[in-house]
């Protein structure tokens, strides 16, 4: 379930963009789960038209993803293949951090890239014939070519990708073969998934062909329909008896191939930057350009959020990427083997010098930190001291384990730990020992998923209030912000300059807390 300040954030999102009527139907999609047109016009009470026209709009804004799935008819009714819709929460809050892609790809391509992409983030997709068509309109040149080889450096980058399926069909959960998780671990228990992982996966194009430009043929296409028959087994082979529901958004029709902002590359360099930004605060310089080389040559194989560990690298490999990077001239395989041990990196001989690095352990000691600095400003140091000590353990500790370690009396800190406790901050449970005498002991230990859940609604809470904020000075400056410049004197100056000092601020501290929110919701 998406956070309830979450809810609010994406519904502002959606309103501050394309109106209140697709904000409504995003707020009821992501509050009520996957529903059917009918389910959403009823529990909106908008009109049909309406509800239709905002679904096209989010849906073409990769915001919502419609599915196919069967569902049993009543008495002697033949099973009914309905769609449903699905709202997709990251998409929404990535529509907020459109300036920092647009900023990566102006850096690393240029203007002409740039051009391209700033149409996918404002059209949500495009085909390539559409694209080379509005970079005419936009820039009045009308050479194809040139457009292409920009398109084509955007995907080399993995800036955009193919969409995914329109309307992909949802097998159910008994019938459904096993998850094909790329990189997963063999042995390792698969937890269960949610509605909207299992639709993203079944809408998710083969990775083959996620960055490819091909043309289809005949042949190719009847092949595909094949493929696709055979996948859904008896439930397509019994089409014919079933009654489908009608394609809104021309999700059947053929059309050309579709493509969009490649979000999960985005968010790989986000989140790295985050990981070097703290390496480079809590141990040094050195330390963070030997983590940002680490993470470069192993991108390929990290760019899935969940990953946990690089790949191995040679220390050769290692050491040519870090003399790329500014100030990793000068460092010699001495100074990095003392940064890759500062970094805790496991070494392996086997196929010579190799390291690999424990990323999830670095995103962790990140997350505890944001999250100690609460702690200290919500309940003072002692508390800080006994959730640091129970966070660095990582199991359950003892009431006079804690007070001893902590230098802080039994009495104070019983009242602590009751009070984290309540704030569920802490989990507590009590043992019981039958010996000579009865005796309970109370055990503690960080309660880490509803605090992190908690810890990232404040942040969503935050974000918005800040939004809000930006949205009011903007109200209570309308009257200076429509004079022209030459009249601004005196007193209306000084509100001219309060103003953009203010929203200046205001935006900083949305970008900041943009970082923090992107630590705690992306690494899950």
């Amino acid at each position: 379930m998406v956070a309830p300040h979450g809810i609010l954030l994406a519904t502002h999102i959606i309103s501050s963009s394309y109106g209140e009527q697709c904000s409504k139907v995003c707020d009821c999609l992501l509050r009520r789960g996957a529903l059917t047109l009918g389910q959403i016009i009823r529990f909106t009470e908008l009109s049909k038209e309406s509800v239709i026209n905002c679904l096209r709009v989010l849906f073409n804004q990769n915001c919502v993803q419609p599915f196919t799935s069967q569902r049993e008819g009543a008495y002697d009714e033949a099973p009914k293949i309905l769609t449903e819709y699905i709202a997709l929460f990251d998409n929404i809050i990535h529509k907020s951090r459109a300036h920092k892609f647009m900023q990566i790809v102006s850096e690393e391509l240029g203007s002409d890239c740039l051009n391209i992409f700033h149409g996918l983030i404002q059209h949500g997709r495009l085909s390539l014939n559409r694209i080379i068509e509005r970079n005419e309109q936009t820039t009045g040149k009308s050479d194809a070519i040139a457009v292409k080889e920009s398109f084509n450096r955007l995907l080399n980058f993995r800036f955009i990708e193919r969409c995914p399926s329109p309307e992909p069909f949802l097998a159910p959960v008994d019938e459904e073969p096993p998850a094909r998780r790329r990189g997963a671990k063999k042995g390792k228990t698969e937890q269960v998934q949610t509605v909207e992982q299992r639709v993203l996966e079944a809408a998710a194009p083969m990775e083959s062909l996620r960055f490819l430009v091909e043309i289809h043929s005949p042949s190719e296409e009847k092949s595909e329909e094949r493929n696709a028959t055979v996948t859904l087994g008896k439930v397509r082979r019994k089409k014919e008896a079933m009654i489908p529901d009608e394609d809104l958004l021309g999700a059947g029709e053929k059309k050309d191939v579709m493509w969009r902002v490649n979000y999960e590359e985005f968010v790989r360099r986000l989140r790295d930057k985050t990981r070097i930004s703290y390496v480079k605060t809590r141990l040094n310089d050195e330390a963070s350009i030997v983590l940002s080389a680490i993470l470069e040559l192993s991108k390929n194989s990290t760019v899935r959020q969940k990953a946990e560990e690089s790949a191995h690298l040679s220390i050769n490999a290692i050491y040519d990427e870090v003399i790329k990077k500014d100030g990793g001239v000068g460092m010699d395989f001495d100074r990095i083997r003392a940064s890759l041990a500062q970094l805790g990196c496991t070494r392996s001989s086997a196929d010579g010098e190799t390291y690999s690095i424990d990323l999830k352990g670095i995103t962790e000691m990140a997350q505890n930190e944001e999250v100690e600095s609460v702690v200290l400003k919500r309940y003072g140091r002692e508390a800080y001291r006994i959730f640091r000590l129970l966070s660095k353990a990582g199991r359950f500790l003892e009431t006079d384990k804690i007070s001893d370690d902590t230098f802080v009396e039994k009495k104070d800190t019983l009242k602590i730990l009751y009070k984290l406790w309540k704030d569920d901050v802490l989990h507590m449970e009590k043992i019981t020992v039958n010996g000579n005498k009865q005796s309970v002991f109370l055990l503690w230990t960080v309660n880490k998923q509803p605090l992190f859940e908690n810890f990232r609604d404040e942040m969503y809470h935050a974000a918005l209030n800040l939004r809000l904020r930006i949205i009011h000075e903007q109200e209570q400056a309308k009257e200076v912000l429509q004079l022209p410049r030459e009249k601004l004197v005196g007193e209306m100056e000084k509100k001219y300059k309060r103003f953009f000092r203010v929203v200046v601020i205001l935006e900083s501290s949305i970008i900041n807390l943009d970082e923090v929110i992107i630590l705690f919701h992306s690494f899950e």
